[in-house]
Order: structure tokens, then C-alpha cells, then sequence
């Protein structure tokens, strides 16, 4: 396995499936191990990531890391913890209007399988709605963010987007950071607290 594993590493981050689409060269960003604790999938990288080459690096990525799951970048950029993949692996520019583009489907169609069919993970965070329709297409995203979900038999958590554009969603759902976001993160740290095992 680790060896198709690699594989299939070197192929992502070599892609341009999407580069006519960009109009400029395209970056993929990925972080992880075959034995990330810890798979996280959120939509696609932002313009600074795009630019720094580092997942999470934005003002998402500073709440995420220090306000949600109150972690260090030495815990969340440690392989052996979080496998960080996205809907799309490279930024994808922006619209007409001035809004990011939504990830291109034919970005995960060809690659989040193959990424999640290889990874002996304990947890799956699923961040924001266009990546929850993904993988749970017929739920309301709003009650999938209070409960607990399974992909693959395996514990899954969906967050809300951590953007602070995002900032209307939080004012009507309050009880997220009052009481959500303490459950998630417990299970996060607990997971974490985990030994890991390398077949």
C-alpha cells in the first residue's frame, strides 16, 4: 500500500487536469501520511495558500487551528496527525463577480477516492457545506454539523466554513461555539492523544 500510496502522491501533486480551467499554473496542496490519524477535507485552497504553498496559512486556517481545535502548528502540520486534502486541490481563481470559483469536479471525482481508499485514519473533519454535499448529499448541513456522521464506517465531523465571511451562520446558529465546538474538539484531542500503529 505504501508504495501505490506514494504513487498516487507524486501523480497529485504532478496534476494539470485543471490548468486551462485557471488560467495560470495551478498548485496543488496536500499534507498528510498513509497513517494520518486524522483526514480533513475542506473545499479548496485560498489565494494565500496558493501563494505560501501551506494549508491553512489564511485567516480560516488561524481559527481553525487555535480558536476551534486549540492546536499548535507543530500538532496540526505533524503528518503523522492530519492528512489535509481538499475538493480541490489547487486554488481555483476567481469568478466574475470577485468570488472564489467552486471546486472543479473533475478534481475530486479523480483524486479524493483514491486518497481515502489508501489512508488508515481514525477521524474524518469535513469542512463546509459544499464539502458536505459531497459526501452526504441528501442531508441538511446544518443538522450534520450537530451530530455525529460516518464515512466508510469511520467517525466523521462537519464543520461549518471557519471564513470570516462566514460570519451571519454563526450569529444564527450561537449554540455551535457554545457547545458544538467543545464536543469536536474533544474528540479531536482525544484522537490525537492516540498511539499511532505503522503496519
Amino acid at each position: 500500500m505504501e508504495k501505490e500510496f506514494e504513487k498516487l502522491i507524486m501523480e497529485l501533486k504532478r496534476c494539470e487536469i485543471c490548468k486551462n480551467k485557471f488560467g495560470f499554473e495551478p498548485h496543488p496542496i496536500i499534507l498528510g501520511n498513509l497513517y494520518s490519524k486524522i483526514v480533513q477535507i475542506s473545499q479548496a485552497p485560498s489565494a494565500t495558500v496558493h501563494k505560501t504553498l501551506k494549508p491553512f496559512t489564511d485567516q480560516s486556517g488561524k481559527k481553525l487551528k487555535y480558536e476551534w481545535y486549540k492546536v499548535n502548528d507543530d500538532i496540526f502540520y505533524n503528518p503523522n496527525n492530519f492528512y489535509i486534502t481538499a475538493l480541490a486541490h489547487c486554488y481555483p481563481g476567481k469568478d466574475k463577480n470577485g468570488y472564489d470559483r467552486l471546486p472543479p469536479k473533475v478534481c475530486y471525482d479523480t483524486w479524493i477516492k483514491k486518497e481515502l481508499e489508501c489512508i488508515d485514519n481514525k477521524l474524518y473533519i469535513i469542512i463546509g457545506a459544499k464539502s458536505a454535499k459531497v459526501f452526504f448529499p441528501n442531508e441538511n448541513f446544518n443538522e450534520l454539523i450537530f451530530k455525529n456522521n460516518y464515512i466508510n464506517n469511520k467517525l466523521a465531523l462537519v464543520l461549518p466554513h471557519p471564513s470570516p465571511l462566514n460570519i451571519k451562520w454563526f450569529k444564527d446558529h450561537p449554540e455551535f461555539m457554545s457547545k458544538r465546538i467543545l464536543e469536536i474538539r474533544k474528540i479531536i484531542n482525544d484522537v490525537l492523544k492516540e498511539k499511532q500503529y505503522v503496519y
